[in-house]
């Protein structure tokens, strides 16, 4: 009848985005999964396993004594909060959140995020990998990757898988604020190297994308008419605030990892001599740096897996 007129067909069926949807951030995961244990191995074999990545990070634990009286006056008070009771606490704390928002599954993945994280760091450092004795510093054994700071982070992660989506991007620049100072702590006090606390941040990185993942390939709820209504004709209320601070944490990550490449390659090149106290404080520094970096670039890959996990439906909602 009105042959003049053209309709547009959806050659895709609604029903086939969701699963899509999915199935990217579940692949996001596996990748993000699959990164952070070759960067756990990686850290471990360079830093850990020959002689010269022994050298560079005793020169910063060396350096670290320097301005330490000072700093550990608030360091130690720091360092002192993260125990089994602090776990247990966290643990509690973001699943009544969990509960309270009436997410009992989410109750579930954070416990599952905060035991997997720290029973990982307990059997990868005392089980899986060793320290060589290479005639560099004292005989410690192995401490990769750093229980501190895998407990302060699981705990800041649960916090962001949990909390609503307006009030995710704060959180998560919290916690890696936080993260970030419990690593430097033990940097401060001499009771980890830069590669151990980067370690840890990788371990709560791999945890959180396991459950994002799961998250994701849980399905999402029916869609209802309105619902559909919403997908065409809202976007996603919260993507702006989540992105401009995912992109903040990058770029802070990028910067910090910058300048710690460029003072530990200097260590690095003068491996073969003594340090020296100019040396050592090189060294420390990129391995605060190199802290600074890890904590920002996790975290914020973190906080777009969760809103990416929380959003698969296509409508999005602010209870995700």
């Amino acid at each position: 009848m009105h042959e003049g007129l053209s309709v547009p067909v959806d050659r895709e069926p609604s029903a086939q985005r969701p699963t899509r949807a999915r199935g990217g951030v579940v692949l996001a995961s596996i990748v993000v999964v699959v990164a952070c244990a070759l960067g756990v191995w990686l850290l471990w074999r360079v830093f850990v396993d020959t002689w010269a990545g022994q050298r560079v990070e005793d020169a910063a634990l060396d350096g670290a004594a320097i301005g330490q009286g000072q700093l550990w006056r608030v360091a130690e008070p720091l360092l002192d909060v993260v125990s089994v009771g602090f776990l247990a606490g966290g643990l509690l704390f973001t699943a009544a959140v969990a509960l309270a928002r009436r997410r009992l599954s989410l109750a579930v993945q954070v416990a599952v995020l905060v035991g997997g994280a720290n029973l990982t760091t307990r059997v990868v450092k005392e089980l899986v990998l060793d320290r060589p004795v290479l005639g560099v510093g004292a005989d410690y054994g192995n401490t990769l990757p750093s229980g501190h700071t895998t407990a302060a982070g699981s705990v800041a992660a649960a916090l962001v898988l949990v909390v609503p989506p307006r009030a995710r991007p704060a959180v998560a620049v919290i916690g890696a604020a936080y993260t970030a100072l419990t690593g430097i702590s033990t940097l401060v006090g001499q009771w980890h190297r830069p590669s151990d606390v980067v370690a840890g941040a990788l371990v709560v990185l791999c945890w959180t994308a396991l459950v994002c993942g799961a998250m994701a390939a849980r399905p999402g709820r029916a869609g209802t008419a309105t619902a559909m209504l919403r997908q065409v004709d809202r976007e996603d209320p919260w993507w702006a605030r989540t992105r401009r601070t995912a992109l903040g944490l990058l770029l802070l990550g990028s910067v910090a990892g910058a300048a710690a490449g460029m003072l530990l390659a200097r260590t690095w090149a003068g491996r073969a001599g003594a340090a020296g106290r100019g040396g050592e404080f090189l060294a420390y520094g990129g391995g605060v740096a190199g802290v600074v970096a890890a904590c920002s670039v996790t975290f914020a890959v973190m906080l777009l897996l969760r809103h990416a996990a929380g959003s698969r439906d296509g409508s999005p909602s602010p209870s995700a």
